[in-house]
């Protein structure tokens, strides 16, 4: 599915306003927070996901302290 959205400017903001019918495939309404992902072939925007944010970064965490034993765990 693909829909075409345009870029316009509230104030000084651009703004993307996304139709009811991608709101719904996102599962989001109005006030919900996405989030927008780089992707090899651009962006994927998805509803933003609370619990899955904090693992990433306690996963980012343990793979910065602990970089020479994953290291080593890998050679071996």
């Amino acid at each position: 599915m693909a829909i075409t959205v345009k870029i316009e400017r509230v104030g000084d903001d651009p703004i993307i306003k996304l139709p009811e019918e991608a709101l719904a495939h996102l599962k989001a309404n109005v006030g919900d927070t996405l989030e927008l992902v780089e992707h090899p072939e651009g962006f994927v925007l998805r509803a933003y996901d609370t619990e899955f944010s904090r693992q990433m970064e306690a996963m980012r965490y343990v793979m910065e302290k602990h970089r020479d034993v994953l290291r080593m765990l890998a050679e071996s």
